[in-house]
């Protein structure tokens, strides 16, 4: 009895000690979870972050991607297209580009190439590419991720318009060149020839050489003018004060200001315009703008002819034309004559001249609130320049405009935009 008693107490105290070991160690398993959990959170804040971070810089890729100028591509070594931006999709051709490959899309061996090139270069590649009918600046780069994997990025800026203007600019540069050198050697020759003559020289040459070299030296004047005309212009130094003027006053002084290249010519300048009728401009910018018309239409017009001007209203408006029986202006040139340096070469094209006179009409002309055109020439009918200019009792409020005396406004030329 004695001894179940002993077996009994021993096992209770057996029991006894197994229960606080196991109290010990759910304890013990209990401070483990927590120390689990509370990394668990650690790491769950850190993921957090990571993501916020991962996805500020997702939008701020997308964001940059969106709004760049440039076209922006991200290709596999395969050349696939895995990602582009909006200017770029505008110059792929398929309407969605994504799992294509690039020469499917932009049909250019010289950009293949060049894409094919940049996985065996550490640095990136820039080059000048003509695709279709623009030129584009191309940068690529290979990109090293993540393994062997490597992915190549590309950029492609379109420089069409500045490739454009660096042309014009050289060829006004030429033009210009060649504009001077012509009534400059004319000039030293005329009067080397007054100086070296045998006999003394007779009155009636002498004149006549004086009349050459006034000539001439008017078409550098009027060389200058024109510089002068088109830098003040891009400058914004130009100011109009629009004020009430008689038209025909207005054509009078600019028919008065090209008398002299008309007499070479044998030209006529014929006026029809009427007496009363005012307009709103800056008489001396409207008279550069007709004298430069009527420059070209003496420089177009057959020798003894005549050029025409005339004016009629219309509505709020005051149409005037420059008419004369030249070559007249080819229909698929109409839309270009009036950029700067632009020289048609076709009906009126010539071996003189700067391309600057219309652009510069243009500018005065719309800077008075009016247009200016030329008419079509499809069958040959001559020249035939017109342009609008606002009636005396007409409302004009120019953006930048502002009262001076109660009866005029003055607004500065618009500036000339880097090309559209």
């Amino acid at each position: 009895m004695e001894t179940l008693l002993a077996l009994l107490i021993a096992c209770l105290l057996g029991a006894g000690g197994f229960c606080a070991y196991q109290r010990r160690k759910l304890k013990q398993l209990a401070a483990a979870r927590r120390s689990q959990d509370d990394e668990i959170d650690r790491f769950r804040l850190r993921l957090n972050a990571l993501e916020q971070e991962s996805l500020r810089h997702s939008a701020f890729v997308s964001t940059a991607a969106s709004v760049a100028f440039d076209a922006i591509l991200l290709l596999d070594e395969d050349l696939q297209i895995l990602s582009l931006n909006q200017s770029a999709a505008r110059i792929v051709k398929a309407e969605s580009a994504i799992g294509l490959r690039l020469p499917d899309v932009i049909d250019s061996d010289d950009l293949r190439d060049l894409a094919k090139h940049t996985l065996s270069e550490a640095e990136s590649l820039d080059e000048q590419l003509l695709i279709g009918e623009s030129n584009f600046r191309v940068r690529a780069k290979a990109i090293d991720l993540s393994g062997d994997t490597r992915y190549i990025g590309i950029a492609m800026q379109d420089i069409t318009d500045l490739v454009h203007l660096n042309r014009a600019r050289r060829d006004m540069v030429a033009n210009i060149s060649h504009e001077l050198r012509t009534p400059i050697t004319r000039i030293r020759l005329i009067i080397e020839g007054l100086f070296l003559d045998a006999d003394k020289p007779k009155r009636k040459a002498s004149i006549q050489s004086l009349k050459e070299i006034a000539m001439e030296t008017d078409a550098l004047l009027w060389l200058a003018q024109e510089l002068l005309d088109l830098s003040m212009i891009e400058s914004g130094e130009a100011i109009l004060r629009l004020v009430k003027t008689p038209l025909k006053q207005v054509v009078d002084d600019a028919i008065a200001r090209l008398e002299s290249q008309a007499e070479t010519k044998h030209l006529n300048i014929v006026s029809h315009v009427p007496q009363k009728l005012d307009v709103l401009c800056d008489a001396d910018q409207l008279k550069r703008a007709l004298a430069n018309l009527l420059h070209n239409a003496i420089k177009w017009s057959p020798p003894g002819d005549a050029v025409t001007i005339t004016a009629a209203e219309s509505g709020e408006e005051v149409v005037v034309t420059v008419f004369d029986n030249g070559p007249g202006v080819a229909d698929n040139v109409r839309e270009r004559i009036f950029e700067r340096f632009y020289q048609a070469d076709v009906s009126r094209s010539g071996d003189d001249g700067t391309g600057l006179g219309l652009a510069i009409c243009k500018h005065i002309i719309e800077a008075h609130g009016g247009r200016i055109w030329a008419e079509d020439n499809s069958q040959g009918k001559g020249g035939h320049f017109l342009f609008t200019v606002l009636k005396a009792d007409a409302e004009f409020e120019p953006r930048q405009a502002a009262i001076d005396d109660g009866d005029a406004q003055e607004l500065e030329l618009p500036e000339t935009a880097a090309p559209a």
